[in-house]
């Protein structure tokens, strides 16, 4: 069959859970799908590190209109002209909605391609309250897509209550990984400068250093809650000096490990004793499914559909998101009882391996997107 074209339109593609299964889905697609990425920031493209070297993939700038810019007739047409050469355009949160009122707006008059939009959360100028003029744009630029793709049943009820969207037209696909490819020891190297003394306990997280992840919570949770704890925290981002300044400032410079960005984390998360996420806002993260793979017990703030992603047995410590002082204590529970690590993360693998495996989300993908393409050969696996 002929490849299908799809055109991405990101507000970013660096490294990040939604830019990481957006990565994936395309490996997973292989020579099936030609694929062109926009993003409103034009160099902003780490995820694509990622991609097997066989995907026939094009990131254009001069060449095609910027999705960043002033709202207007003239650059919604813009947009929406260049959507006609794809077979369906996939979008992703906030950042791309001006790609997705482009298509409302014209997809008739022009007879474009199928939209399906994806959200997977909120920056931290909405953890608390969402903006009434974003969720007004959503509603209306959101008419006419074909589907909207959510992860969370948090992000599934604002879809439905908030955004007004039918609950036909709503798809909630929780994210799914390889699980058996985390079902190994860590690699040699994988992680540069690891160091781990006797009788140490490593608490490790994989996240973008931004505001929105409040690792500076986490920094101050580890300091409180033992002198033998160590803290790896990978990603890259702004926030690494301010991280950074918090650990000098509590007195534990000398046990906060960042290495920056670490590919594949199959290869070195089995060096962590406990995995811990201290985010104000989460929908369905990934890491946290991987952790759960690698048969790492969990401690975090209760955000997103967490306390729900963990096993039973975990979620005593999944903690209020204003309780610093708890989530300090579930990181020393779990740190002083190595019994308990090694039950809540047997429990975590059993509950990754039979209901978030990628197998199930490729094929749902497969589906959705063959669907709204009319493409039978697609919806199948390949």
């Amino acid at each position: 069959m002929a490849a299908v074209r799809i055109l991405h339109l990101h507000s970013s593609f660096n490294s990040g859970g939604q830019e990481s299964r957006t990565v994936r889905l395309m490996n997973h697609f292989g020579g099936q799908a030609e694929h062109t990425v926009l993003s409103a920031v034009g160099d902003a493209l780490g995820a694509a590190d990622a991609i097997d070297g066989r995907i026939k993939i094009s990131f254009p700038k001069d060449a095609a209109p910027s999705l960043a810019g002033m709202p207007g007739m003239g650059r919604y047409r813009r947009l929406a002209n260049y959507m006609k050469k794809f077979d369906l355009v996939l979008s992703y949160n906030w950042g791309a909605m001006d790609g997705v009122m482009a298509h409302t707006l014209f997809t008739r008059s022009m007879n474009l391609p199928p939209l399906i939009h994806h959200e997977d959360g909120f920056n931290h100028d909405e953890i608390d309250r969402l903006k009434w003029h974003r969720n007004w744009y959503r509603t209306i630029a959101l008419q006419r897509s074909n589907a909207l793709v959510v992860p969370s049943k948090k992000l599934e009820k604002i879809a439905r209550t908030v955004w007004h969207q039918p609950l036909e037209k709503i798809a909630r696909f929780p994210n799914g990984i390889d699980t058996e490819h985390f079902n190994r020891r860590p690699q040699r190297g994988s992680f540069p400068g690891f160091q781990k003394r006797d009788g140490e306990i490593v608490v490790g997280t994989i996240a973008g250093l931004r505001t929105v992840k409040n690792l500076s919570r986490l920094v101050r949770a580890v300091a409180a809650a033992g002198p033998n704890i160590r803290l790896a925290i990978v990603g890259e981002g702004p926030d690494r000096d301010l991280i950074m300044a918090e650990a000098a400032r509590v007195g534990m410079i000398d046990r906060v490990m960042m290495p920056g960005f670490l590919r594949d984390p199959a290869r070195y998360i089995r060096l962590f004793d406990i995995f811990a996420l201290s985010s104000d806002s989460e929908q369905y993260p990934i890491s946290l499914v991987e952790a759960m793979a690698s048969g790492l017990p969990i401690a975090s703030t209760d955000v997103g559909d967490v306390c729900d992603i963990v096993s039973r047995e975990n979620r005593p410590f999944i903690v209020p998101r204003s309780d610093e002082d708890a989530l300090t204590s579930a990181i020393n529970n779990l740190a002083t009882d190595a019994a308990l690590r090694e039950t809540l993360g047997a429990a975590n693998r059993l509950v990754a391996c039979s209901q978030y495996d990628e197998d199930t989300m490729f094929a749902r993908y497969r589906q959705l997107y063959g669907s709204a393409m009319k493409r039978a050969d697609f919806a199948r696996q390949s």
